[in-house]
């Protein structure tokens, strides 16, 4: 399942924009099923480009979007990006059956009680999911985004000379890669998270039914500043820190004590997400917890979270189905869990 909210395209690149890096990925589908990799290629960004999500610095954004596609010889210039944060509302809702024009006019009134920003600023979007078993309602899917986080988006995109034809919600490009990668059992419930720099996107789903999401505003960034105040150093210093690199005049077991301290900061935010999700649902428990985003490479991450919470917790594998020639993409097996985003907006082409 996945939502847009521009017009859909049948072939797209997927452009996942992240606070600390740009990514981006094209894939094929192939006649004996499955899909392969076609073009893949990522740029960083320097940290004050892209803060708390909002694009500051959109020159240098759009000129790494450019060398993505020259470098990578892309020449497919539709694009499907997607966006995460407070700016964006994800809500299951439930109504009366009723006609489809009935059902666009009640879900703007129903928009209206959930979404705490003006109507008028706001792009909507919803999917029926079916009918409620237990109420013989309907299951409703509803989506808001500002429309200037949109557009934040959208014109670096075509500053670079690209056509944004589709923009998702990093939750449903989370899902689609699983989906896909996976082939998730029905009854099996899974945490899916995306920890990138500045945000983590938390998705639950029970086989491929989408239950809940939310973002939480913290990511690898924080291990970043927590090194450089602690330790005085450099973001390029307290990057390789992070990484589990060694630096000159940090005493190692010093810094996996800071760097376990803001693991536990985003321990407690997934246990709030969980303890919130359990008190509004009849699901108690969850079967496994899949770790997206470039946050899953730091050192003890993926432990704490398996022995804390008591879930088999495993890098998420942006590749586990799909195809790729390992000589042209060699060491993409390191990077596989950074690219989950990038993976799922690839994949709309193939579901249209």
């Amino acid at each position: 399942m996945a939502l847009t909210l521009l017009n859909r395209s049948k072939q797209v690149v997927g452009l996942d924009i992240g606070s600390s890096s740009i990514k981006a990925a094209e894939l094929r589908p192939l006649r004996k099923g499955g899909y392969e990799l076609v073009s893949l290629g990522m740029e960083e960004l320097s940290p004050d480009c892209i803060v708390d999500g909002i694009v500051i610095s959109k020159i240098p954004v759009s000129d790494a979007i450019s060398r993505i596609f020259t470098q990578q010889a892309i020449k497919n210039r539709r694009v499907a990006t997607s966006i995460s944060g407070h700016s964006v509302i994800v809500k299951k809702i439930t109504l009366p059956i009723q006609s489809d024009e009935d059902l666009a006019e009640s879900i703007r009134w129903e928009a209206e009680q959930y979404i705490p920003f003006d109507i008028a600023d706001v792009n909507l979007d919803y999917q029926v999911l079916g009918q409620n078993t237990t109420s013989g309602n309907l299951d409703v899917l509803l989506v808001a985004v500002k429309k200037e986080k949109i557009t934040d988006h959208t014109s670096v995109i075509s500053m670079a000379g690209k056509s944004p034809v589709v923009v998702d919600v990093d939750a449903f490009a989370l899902q689609n890669a699983y989906q896909a990668n996976y082939e998730p059992a029905t009854r099996s419930t899974v945490a899916l998270l995306d920890i990138g720099a500045s945000v983590m996107t938390i998705n639950i789903t029970s086989g491929s039914d989408f239950l809940f999401t939310r973002d939480v505003a913290v990511g690898g960034r924080q291990y970043t500043d927590f090194l450089q105040k602690e330790f005085n150093l450099n973001f390029s210093q307290a990057q390789s820190l992070k990484h589990g690199e060694s630096v000159e005049g940090v005493d190692p077991s010093e810094a996996r004590r800071v760097i376990d301290s803001v693991t536990e900061i985003i321990c407690l935010e997934i246990q709030k997400t969980f303890d919130f999700f359990k008190s509004t649902t009849t699901v108690d428990h969850i079967d496994r917890m899949l770790v997206g985003g470039g946050a899953a490479h730091t050192p003890g991450l993926l432990e704490t979270l398996a022995h804390k919470f008591e879930i088999p917790t495993e890098k998420f594998d942006s590749f586990k189905s799909i195809s790729y020639d390992p000589k042209r993409f060699p060491s993409i097996a390191d990077r596989s869990p950074d690219l989950a985003i990038a993976i799922g907006l690839a994949l709309r082409n193939a579901e249209e």
